[in-house]
């Protein structure tokens, strides 16, 4: 498809969707048309009779409450806010090279440039339409709308353009050709954005949208909620009836975008494309695995983007397939077209926090930064010593006894003695709860670790989310997080990180360990500067099967002294 035959195909998708809007005005307005057309018979003495008097008090009544309730539907569908994605904003004086970047993009592509741009914490890059006037207006200074040549149009708002969006790992990771090959189909696509039909057609997907979630808010009153519901109703028929054409008309927009990127550095995007890719790899794997479990301690790294660098170059050293990736470092990387990428880098992760896991907007107390140097000992070890003092909390509510009653401190000798002996009753192990412990001592460890970790989470102090009132916030963050990361972790899951953080406890005081950060692997315990990669597999025996042989030989090769006390937090 090229690119008049994929904007042909998006004009005509548009069209029937401001088709629909046309039928449901009609219909709206049909019952008043129809009124009037009776009221004038009647004054002319045309339509007179006992049926043209009752079809005229018929008709008037159901003008006169038909016409109100779709003012009602237009006013709602008109002012309500359509969803903005929380990014973090780049204004043009904190980035001049990458608004300069696009700029010339846009002119060599021969659409319309970005209005502004902004950042996401997610491998992704899209454009988005912030022209609703609860958006806000434009800054004074970019009220004139950049042409295609990226030069200033007399009397136009850029507030037109849509904003480009740009994925914060993409800036870090790839170099400024590949940023540029693969932000050139997404910039592409300013030029079908600016046709009216287009823009209009999209105007009222979106506000059709935004009316949804209008009706769908709680806390309203009951005559609110019944205008609401009526609201929701006629807004969700419009959009099942628009949907097959919004979607043709998105398809279209991207087909033609795509045809008119060809043009532009079209070998550089095929390799640019394979970053992509690895890039989504190596985001994963460090949010999952390294910042989770700073999130989950009250801590949130401020470097994220930096990180994902380390990451990613540690990726291509393991994988054969992308050993020619790391030679590419020695190129000038994307974030160089900011002014302050590490002030940029911060306010993404922090916003990566909230998004992934849901939380508070600003640092404090219970929530502040972490540097990637101190991560080891700020959230590893202190991880892995609240978990170890989780552990044995339980087993002091389960009246579990410490082996050699002399010993004053909590051992890991306590852990190891309580799960390898034999259970009192028979297994309960069944079909529908294959995460749980299938021995009976260990499932019942591992309900009080889910109990007592639930007690914790229930008793952490909840972060405030702004009004919803609050004319300047662009997106609502009460229902944060937005995309968690993964399900809570099964009883087993939870047993073995808590056994294995014990174990790791009495590596660091009995045996001189110390904690480590692997960039794709997160926590991780090194002796002798080497990382402990074998300690798995020997625990999930001692849970699973209660045979504590492989880890108390690994113990003993690596010198770690069961019987000594460990320091917990």
């Amino acid at each position: 498809m090229g690119v008049e035959a994929g904007a042909q195909a998006a004009r005509s998708r548009a069209l029937a969707v401001l088709r629909i809007r046309s039928r449901a005005l009609a219909v709206a307005l049909l019952p008043a048309a129809l009124a009037v057309v009776l009221l004038v018979g009647g004054s002319t003495g045309h339509l007179v009779g006992p049926g043209w008097d009752a079809a005229r008090w018929v008709v008037t009544c159901l003008a006169v409450l038909v016409l109100p309730a779709a003012g009602a539907i237009a006013l709602v569908v008109a002012r309500s806010r359509p969803a903005v994605s929380p990014t973090v904003a780049i204004p043009e004086e904190s980035a001049p090279d990458l608004y300069r970047m696009v700029r010339d993009l846009a002119d060599r592509l021969d659409v319309p440039a970005p209005s502004a741009i902004a950042l996401t914490p997610d491998c992704d890059s899209w454009l988005e339409d912030r022209t609703h006037p609860a958006h806000g207006p434009p800054p004074a200074e970019d009220r004139d709308e950049l042409t295609s040549g990226g030069r200033r149009g007399p009397h136009r708002r850029a507030v037109a353009a849509p904003v480009l969006v740009i994925g914060s790992p993409f800036l870090w990771w790839m170099r400024v050709g590949e940023l540029r090959a693969v932000l050139a189909p997404v910039v592409a696509g300013t030029g079908p954005s600016a046709h009216p039909d287009i823009a209009a057609a999209r105007r009222f997907v979106r506000g059709l949208d935004a009316a949804v979630a209008v009706a769908a808010a709680p806390n309203r009153g009951p005559l609110a909620r019944t205008v609401l519901a009526g609201v929701g109703r006629v807004a969700r028929l419009l959009l099942r009836s628009c949907r097959e054409h919004a979607a043709e008309m998105e398809r279209g927009v991207a087909a033609a975008a795509a045809e008119r990127a060809q043009a532009v550095d079209y070998g550089l995007r095929i390799v640019a494309q394979e970053q992509v890719g690895l890039a989504y790899a190596g985001w994963d794997r460090l949010l999952t695995r390294v910042a989770l479990p700073a999130w989950r301690m009250g801590r949130w790294p401020a470097r994220l983007d930096a990180g994902v660098v380390a990451a990613l170059t540690e990726l291509s050293r393991r994988d054969r397939l992308a050993e020619g990736f790391a030679s590419r470092l020695g190129e000038r990387p994307a974030c160089d077209l900011l002014e302050e990428p590490g002030a940029v880098d911060e306010a993404a992760s922090l916003l990566a926090a909230r998004l992934f896991h849901g939380g508070p907007a600003e640092s404090g107390p219970d929530w502040s930064p972490v540097d990637w140097q101190e991560y080891p000992e700020e959230v590893v070890d202190r991880k892995w010593r609240t978990d170890a003092a989780r552990l044995h909390k339980v087993l002091d509510s389960l009246g579990v006894r410490t082996p050699d009653p002399q010993t004053n401190g909590p051992t890991l000798s306590r852990v190891l003695d309580h799960l390898s002996a034999p259970d009192e009753a028979p297994s309960r192990k069944t079909e529908s709860d294959p995460d749980e412990p299938e021995r009976e001592r260990c499932a019942t460890l591992a309900a009080g670790l889910t109990a007592e970790l639930a007690r914790e989470e229930a008793a952490a102090p909840v972060a405030a989310a702004p009004a919803p009132a609050d004319p300047t916030a662009l997106w609502d963050d009460a229902t944060l997080p937005l995309f968690p990361l993964q399900p809570p972790r099964s009883a087993r899951e939870l047993l073995a990180d808590h056994v294995t953080a014990m174990v790791c406890c009495a590596a660091m005081d009995t045996a001189g360990a110390t904690p480590g950060l692997d960039w794709l692997d997160g926590p991780t315990l090194l002796l002798g500067g080497e990382r402990a990669a074998d300690l798995a597999p020997r625990v999930l025996s001692l849970i699973e099967d209660g045979d504590p042989g492989p880890l108390r030989a690994w113990l003993v090769e690596s010198g770690i002294r069961p019987e000594k006390p460990v320091r917990l937090v």
